[in-house]
């Protein structure tokens, strides 16, 4: 027999790229406004919009524009929003948060009031409302864990009374999640949720959210924040959050951080969320600025293996943007 004559069929792939409608036949992750959580800025005792100089097009809200501000997101398609508050009443411990007319639970009852089908899932944390800059209590200059985690407690009833529809702790504080659940369901907000920032590594990639929220601190969050060289402890961390009872595990940031979101997916049926973070949102913004990439194509394209990858949802400051785009 001749060399050049095979004995099975040649596998051509290219036969399932011939066209956009093959492609689109055979397409194995979309990304659709369903899947787009919106994190937003929230400032209050502003009169108008504070542009962020380190995420061109996001600015600080004025708390009195916020109805008006989910009203437009609820047009665009977008149901999903995670405010962020800046706080102007500062304290050593973030008392703010667990204040029930305090920005916290006021901007959960402002944007419910305004789209009661938008769901409210508030960043849990301390770090924008501590006048040093942490996500906890600070003791001899660490952060207190267990202290940390009551105050937490503290938050999350307070926001679930305000009406939010599930909590994103964000502290990263051992326990956080069993307790959130158990002061959750002794209040009586058994159905709230819990998206815990699960695998949250200490990243450089938080750089311009910091200018976002005005939390510049002293030191860093390294001894609570995970060491981004850790995937397997990152593991263990998502982990534990599930048996505590977390609803949905987030990967905090995104894109360097997939193989973490790749590997979680096989261990755990949980939905999975990715956080795409002010660095990923900037990296590509001024190169788009700078005209060095195509921004639309190269925001879908990471949304896209945010997906592949496993996330079942994904945190995004593109979200309004990619809702323009859609429409």
């Amino acid at each position: 027999m001749p060399a050049s004559v095979s004995t099975s069929p040649l596998q051509r792939l290219r036969r399932l790229r011939v066209s956009p409608s093959i492609r689109n036949l055979v397409r194995e992750h979309d990304v659709s406004l369903s899947d787009l959580v919106y994190p937003f800025f929230i400032e209050e005792d502003i009169n108008s919009p504070i542009p962020l100089t380190k995420l061109p097009g996001i600015s600080r809200l004025p708390e009195s524009a916020l109805a008006q501000e989910v009203r437009e997101l609820y047009a665009l398609g977008i149901r999903y929003v995670m405010p962020f508050g800046i706080s102007h009443k500062k304290d050593a411990v973030g008392s703010d948060t667990w204040d029930d007319d305090g920005l916290l639970a006021r901007m959960i009852v402002t944007i419910k009031k305004a789209c009661p089908d938008i769901v409210v899932i508030p960043d849990i944390c301390f770090c924008e409302y501590t006048d040093h800059g942490h996500c906890g209590v600070l003791h001899n200059g660490d952060v207190a864990n267990d202290a940390s985690v009551q105050n937490l407690v503290k938050q999350c009833v307070t926001a679930a009374k305000a009406g939010a529809d599930m909590l994103a702790p964000s502290a990263m504080m051992d326990g956080q999640v069993v307790a959130i659940r158990q002061g959750l369901d002794a209040a009586g907000f058994e159905h709230v949720g819990i998206l815990a920032h699960s695998a949250k590594f200490a990243s450089a990639f938080y750089g311009p959210f910091r200018e976002a929220v005005q939390s510049e601190l002293d030191g860093d969050r390294k001894s609570y924040q995970l060491d981004y060289a850790n995937g397997r402890q990152a593991m263990q961390e998502a982990l534990l959050d599930e048996q505590e009872g977390a609803d949905i595990l987030m990967v905090k940031p995104g894109t360097p951080y997939l193989d973490v979101l790749a590997n979680l997916r096989k261990e755990t049926n949980l939905p999975l969320a990715a956080y795409q973070v002010g660095g990923e949102y900037a990296a590509i913004k001024f190169a788009a600025l700078a005209g060095a990439l195509d921004e639309q194509q190269v925001v879908m394209e990471t949304l896209t293996g945010f997906k592949r990858a496993g996330a079942s949802l994904i945190v995004s400051y593109y979200t309004k943007q990619v809702a323009q785009w859609l429409n």
